[in-house]
């Protein structure tokens, strides 16, 4: 694998885009999922007691907006770095070990933690009017939620960390 890294790597396309943002999209749906019940139960707030059967449910509602997420996302990357040199750059500066060494993006994983909770969140709200749950956030929730999965983004960060370290990307 880490061979293969060392090669100049090829600005991003619509693919890895949609791949990348289901990956991490359905990984903090479900994290965001747990800390807002969580979240709602402490602070005895709105309500937010789904069933298995029904969380699939506003999946199945989530996955098209991750998938227009993603688009959207890639379009404005494009437009703001038109020939993909900063992704590039920032690729082999992580190929070269001079990036960070066991949390991938640190900071972009307390940002995507909090990201995803809204999204998580906007999507139980619009969706419930389609499936029928019953689903009542309100913003102290939400906010308290996403700080909550922070440790599900710090997770997700230091397990491509390791992952990283085990594949001996940024060794020379």
């Amino acid at each position: 694998m880490a061979a293969l890294l060392k090669k100049t790597p090829a600005k991003p396309g619509p693919a890895i885009w949609i791949s990348v943002t289901l990956l991490w999209g359905t990984v903090f749906f479900f994290t965001s999922s747990w800390m807002l019940g969580a979240a709602s139960r402490q602070l005895a707030q709105g309500f937010f007691d789904l069933t298995g059967s029904q969380l699939l449910g506003v999946y199945g509602f989530h996955v098209p907006v991750l998938l227009v997420f993603a688009l959207l996302a890639m379009m404005v990357k494009n437009l703001l770095d038109p020939d993909g040199s900063k992704q590039v750059n920032r690729q082999q500066s992580v190929v070269a070990g001079k990036r960070e060494k066991l949390f991938v993006s640190f900071a972009g994983s307390l940002a995507t933690s909090f990201f995803f909770t809204g999204l998580s969140a906007s999507t139980f709200l619009w969706s419930s009017r389609f499936t029928g749950s019953v689903v009542d956030l309100t913003p102290k929730v939400v906010a308290l939620a996403a700080v909550y999965n922070i440790a599900a983004g710090l997770a997700a960060s230091l397990l491509v960390g390791i992952v990283f370290m085990i594949a001996r990307v940024g060794r020379k």
